[in-house]
């Protein structure tokens, strides 16, 4: 043998060690129970296990918790969903596993790129993402999402996740809530006039654009007033309102900018009547100097009902949350973060059942849910995750009313509807495109 061909065999072999040594394919392993699994799935117990006989599926959460404009939402979301995962694992897990929801909890500071690089940390030892919170934060990882079929359960409801397999929604989504909120307001409050104040962006843009095509089929004048988060940032919005005097203001920006828009506009003599998008609301507004505005002309659209009615998941939330706190800071987040649990806990034991948790096998178990047992806070067809995205999508939202005497500052005014536009709507790409 010469030289050269020593050499090149030498390299080939020392190449293809390395790359071996280098493969990041994920290994498959197989259970006592013969469940198949790879990332994010142990044969070794939770760290809090009840059962320490089961195993354990490792579920991330990336959420909002210090410094962004959604951490008084983040914080109980994140909450909620420790106490939903114990109360599972308390009812005897998900087949041979329980489930853990509290070691890889991650601060995005609703920040994209924070949210990319958190994730990136936690990837390797999670299956899923039991919360990825906001829109603009879990496109930055969509992505990787999809190449990596990691399944992610989105705190947002921005109209593109109805095209994403790997994203895990709950409830209809701010374009068809908004288009429910004009229709009713055109319908009940017999408006005329309409504007979307909002922030820029999938969250904000989605809104106005369910706003904009409900208005057109309502015969209403639109205006659309995007508006930068930060308090400091709305005196424009607010003379843009005045100048344009609608009737209805769909609002969707965050609670701090919410209190700020409605009590400076209603401080000018404006009389308009504003309905916030789901993350526009926070009972603390109940305390701030824009109350009494809040009361006489805010009401609150929202996926589902607020905390504190009357379904059997509401009742187990109330009662798996540490009520001390809740009483203390009291807030929708809690309930948002329990409801976003059921796609999750559905898909984890379709996966079970069919012996294989591995990531493609809990995004195959996604891909065929038909229904999912929300226990009466959202419709059984809510969980709907096979067919087309208009087919799959759920139309129906819920309107409130503010009542300070309601444990989030606001009780159901119109329960469950689909809006005629809503139902019309030939739903083929995200509203916002």
């Amino acid at each position: 043998m010469s030289i050269r061909k020593g050499f090149t065999v030498a390299l080939v072999a020392a190449l293809t060690l390395l790359v071996g040594c280098r493969n990041d394919a994920p290994q498959t392993q197989e259970g006592g129970s013969g469940v198949k699994f790879d990332v994010g799935v142990t044969k070794e117990p939770c760290p809090a296990a009840i059962d320490k006989a089961k195993g354990c599926i490792y579920l991330g959460s990336i959420s909002d918790l210090t410094e962004g404009p959604f951490k008084a939402l983040g914080v109980p979301i994140t909450e909620s969903q420790k106490a939903f995962w114990k109360r599972v694992n308390e009812s005897g897990g998900i087949g041979a596993f329980e489930v853990d929801a509290t070691k890889y909890v991650k601060d995005n500071k609703y920040n994209p790129q924070i949210h990319n690089e958190v994730y990136a940390e936690i990837k390797p030892d999670v299956l899923g993402l039991a919360q990825t919170l906001g829109s603009p934060t879990t496109a930055a990882i969509l992505g990787d999402l999809k190449s990596s079929n990691v399944i992610g359960v989105p705190a947002s409801w921005t109209s593109a996740w109805a095209f994403e397999d790997v994203i895990l929604e709950s409830g209809t989504n701010y374009c068809f809530e908004s288009m429910n909120s004009v229709d009713f307001a055109a319908e009940t409050l017999k408006s005329k006039t309409v504007a979307a104040v909002h922030f820029p962006g999938d969250y904000g843009d989605d809104a106005a654009a369910g706003t904009k095509i409900a208005a057109a089929a309502n015969g209403m004048t639109f205006t659309d007033i995007p508006t930068a988060p930060g308090q400091e940032n709305q005196g424009a919005a607010i003379q843009k309102l005045l100048a344009a005097k609608p009737d209805l203001v769909i609002l969707s920006t965050g609670p701090t900018e919410a209190a700020t828009i409605v009590g400076g506009a209603a401080q000018n003599g404006f009389k308009g009547q504003f309905i916030g998008t789901s993350p526009t609301w926070n009972p603390a507004l109940l305390k701030s100097p824009a109350a009494p505005a809040l009361t006489a002309l805010y009401r609150q659209s929202g996926p589902w009902a607020p905390y504190g009615t009357d379904t059997a998941g509401h009742k187990a939330l109330a009662g798996a949350i540490d009520q001390a706190t809740f009483k203390a800071a009291p807030n929708d987040g809690y309930t948002a973060g329990w409801v976003w649990s059921y796609p999750m806990k559905a898909a984890l034991q379709k996966a079970v059942d069919a012996k294989d948790i591995t990531r493609a096998g809990l995004l195959a178990a996604v891909k065929s849910l038909e229904t999912v047992d929300y226990e009466g806070m959202l419709p059984a067809a809510a969980g709907k995750f096979s067919g087309t995205p208009s087919e799959r999508v759920f139309r129906q939202s819920i309107i409130s009313k503010v009542d300070p005497s309601a444990p989030t500052g606001v009780k159901v005014e119109k329960d469950f509807f689909t809006g005629k536009t809503a139902e019309k709507h030939e739903f083929t790409k995200p509203c916002y495109q």
